[in-house]
């Protein structure tokens, strides 16, 4: 997967492209040969893709892969970063690995031809003094072959930045300034495909953040706790499956985990029956997503403590490696084999309903309609209720377990915070505070599960067993660290400026 960083102009077909040399100190422009392009576009027959960004196209008269899918990233002005995929394959069957990263997209809809492009490419590369690929501009007149009711064309003008940092920045302003100079407009900047589909792609996506203001009534407040979570386990999806940055999985798994607290939250409200088979169902994908998840913290942990060990330790501590290394391969290949499951998409077809039209009971339909501000803060008390009475029972020397179950309550809290936040100012700031408790909390629940997992690979694994036990040692330090730490936070948590108004 590569970033892929550009601005998008369009020109009418008078415009004539200015001299692009010396745009900055160092860049030279060529001019390279031109190309036409013939770009077959794919998508669901209710371009669930496209309306969510994404786009996936097989395209012939280019050197390289012929399958590109570009996946949602950020925009800042006329600047679009997007994530691009490249894949082998027939020009008539979608390849097996780009229908899996857009599969939570789709489910169970067929993938379908949406549309037909061909460009007539003029590009211009910049490279510096010793040959590096800085960035390049192409002239793109576009002519759509199938997808739009009626023939139609357009010119676009793509400016792509390789260079990092500075020198990418300078090019882009530079670029796109002279551009402008001799009429070329800044317009939205869309994908070709989306400018050749029209009204129909830039339709909302089947889940939209519902906004929330301070007359919302609660129903709303509800359907955005739920869809923020949705919408992150979507966003995530695709990255997970690859593999290549733990981040997305940390994300993605906490958009299970909020959603679960979500649902617990608003139970009062919700039918009992549908809310259960949804909490059940996320139940058992965080637990194929959660070991995945572990073995990447405790890989993480290890990493960073074996490098303080002896040198003299280093077989012992590559031992221990592929001891774990062994582990998190099962561990992702039963969460990939759930990711790509029937019973997954299936989930995902009843959360996005649920997100959409949460099912409120029949005897909650006026509370669910009164202004959320005047009712949501009796959601969070129940939360409070049950960490301040646990924490109360600790006791001066509580065992690790106990203090893990204060975890996670503090995490149940700390959700049901940001769940009412958008019309609770207060529940913003208590939210963060817990995550500082919750984060200490974590910490050492890692060294914990660490220690127990170190003991279990020294009997498996005798040849390590050394640096196991030296591993533990540091565990062991760590945790009487964080005992000593937890009650800070949690006196911030509980002070009344903090939580007086729930």
């Amino acid at each position: 997967m590569t970033s892929e960083r550009e601005a998008k102009l369009t020109a009418s077909t008078e415009v004539r492209l200015p001299n692009l040399d010396g745009l900055i100190t160092g860049a030279t422009a060529f001019a390279l040969a031109g190309r036409n392009l013939d770009a077959t576009y794919y998508d669901t027959a209710g371009l669930d893709l496209a309306r969510s960004g994404i786009t996936l196209r097989h395209r012939s008269g280019e050197a390289g892969p012929s399958w590109t899918l570009k996946l949602p990233g950020d925009r800042v002005g006329q600047v679009v970063t997007r994530n691009e995929l490249t894949f082998e394959g027939s020009p008539t069957d979608v390849p097996a690995a780009a229908r899996d990263l857009v599969s939570a997209h789709v489910r169970s809809r067929p993938l379908v031809q949406i549309a037909r492009l061909e460009t007539s490419r003029s590009p211009v590369e910049f490279r510096d003094a010793t040959g590096e690929r800085l960035a390049e501009i192409v002239d793109d007149r576009v002519i759509v072959r199938e997808g739009s009711p009626q023939a139609q064309e357009f010119r676009e003008i793509e400016i792509e930045v390789f260079a990092k940092g500075r020198v990418g920045d300078q090019l882009l302003v530079a670029a796109v300034d002279r551009l402008v100079g001799v009429g070329c407009r800044t317009d939205t900047p869309l994908p070709k495909l989306i400018r050749a589909l029209g009204a129909r792609a830039l339709e909302p996506p089947e889940l939209v953040l519902p906004p929330v203001g301070r007359k919302a009534p609660l129903q709303r407040l509800v359907r955005q706790a739920l869809a923020h979570s949705v919408l992150q386990m979507l966003q995530h999806d695709p990255g997970v499956r690859l593999g290549q940055n733990n981040e997305e999985l940390h994300q993605f798994r906490v958009g299970i985990r909020r959603l679960r607290s979500d649902l617990r939250t608003f139970r009062p409200l919700l039918k009992p029956t549908p809310i259960q088979t949804l909490r059940d169902e996320l139940r058992w994908l965080g637990s194929a997503v959660g070991a995945v998840r572990d073995n990447d913290v405790l890989a993480e942990r290890l990493r960073a403590e074996t490098e303080t060990l002896p040198k003299e330790d280093d077989s012992g501590t590559r031992v221990l490696q592929s001891f774990l290394a062994s582990q998190a391969d099962t561990a992702r290949s039963a969460m990939l084999l759930a990711l790509r499951s029937p019973r997954y998409f299936a989930l995902l077809d009843l959360l996005v309903q649920a997100a959409n039209e949460p099912p409120i009971r029949a005897e909650c339909a006026e509370q669910a309609n009164r202004p959320a501000s005047r009712v949501s803060s009796k959601f969070m008390r129940r939360p409070w209720r049950r960490i301040t009475e646990a924490v109360a029972t600790l006791g001066d020397d509580p065992p690790d377990l106990a203090l893990h179950q204060i975890r996670i309550l503090a995490k149940r809290c700390r959700y049901a915070a940001q769940a009412v936040a958008p019309v609770i100012d207060q529940a913003t700031r208590l939210a963060a505070v817990l995550a500082d408790l919750q984060t200490v909390l974590g910490e050492l629940h890692d060294t914990v599960i660490t220690e127990a997992w170190l003991r279990r690979a020294a009997v498996s694994e005798p040849d390590c067993a050394l640096v196991a036990g030296e591993l533990i040692l540091l565990q062991r330090i760590d945790r009487a660290r964080l005992r000593s730490e937890w009650q800070a936070n949690w006196k911030r948590a509980s002070a009344k400026k903090l939580c007086s108004w729930i």
